[in-house]
C-alpha cells in the first residue's frame, strides 16, 4: 500500500461467464426465477463459471440448474453484459463478461438451490424489474422476454 490506497496489479485479467433468464407462464403473467442474497443483499439472475472443457451453452444450464434447483432447456442466446470490479485478494483489475441464454424449466424443484443464494422463487417480470438489484441484468431480462411471444405457453 502507498499512501494508505491498494498497489494494484496492472494487468487486467479477462473472465467469462455464462447463466439464464428462466421464463413460464402462470396465471396469464410472464414470470422469470430471481435468486436472493440478505448479506449483502442482492438480487440477481443465476449465472456462474465454467468447469474445465464445459461450453458455454453446458455451463449456463449447469449454473442455473445448481443455483436454482430447476431443470432447464436453453431457447436462445439473448446477449451479454461487460463489467469491471478490482479482485481485493489478488490486487487485480476484472473485466468480466457474462453471457446470458432464455430457458424454460423442465423439472425440478426451487427448494434444491444450493447453498450461493438465500432464496429462490419465481416473480413477475414487472417486479423483476423492480427488484433486481444490477440495471444491466433488468436490460438482459427486457430482451429475453421479448422474444418470448405469447404463443410459447405450450413451453
Amino acid at each position: 500500500m502507498l499512501n494508505g490506497q491498494m498497489k494494484l496489479n496492472e494487468q487486467t485479467k479477462r473472465l467469462i461467464s455464462a447463466g439464464g433468464v428462466v421464463y413460464r407462464f402462470h396465471n396469464g403473467a410472464r414470470e422469470i426465477v430471481v435468486c436472493g442474497r440478505n448479506d449483502p443483499k442482492i438480487w440477481g439472475l443465476p449465472k456462474g463459471t465454467p468447469d474445465e472443457g464445459e461450453t458455454r451453452q453446458q455451463t449456463a444450464i449447469r449454473e442455473v440448474q445448481e443455483e436454482t434447483g430447476l431443470q432447464v432447456a436453453i431457447k436462445v442466446f439473448i446477449d451479454s453484459i461487460d463489467y469491471r470490479f478490482v479482485d481485493r485478494m489478488n490486487l487485480r483489475r476484472c473485466c468480466k463478461t457474462v453471457l446470458f441464454y432464455l430457458m424454460a424449466p423442465t423439472g425440478g424443484d426451487m427448494s434444491l438451490h444450493d447453498h450461493e443464494f438465500d432464496v429462490v422463487e419465481w416473480m413477475t417480470v414487472d417486479k423483476a424489474y423492480r427488484t433486481l438489484t444490477y440495471p444491466n441484468e433488468v436490460r438482459i431480462v427486457r430482451k429475453g422476454v421479448s422474444l418470448v411471444s405469447e404463443d410459447a405457453r405450450g413451453d
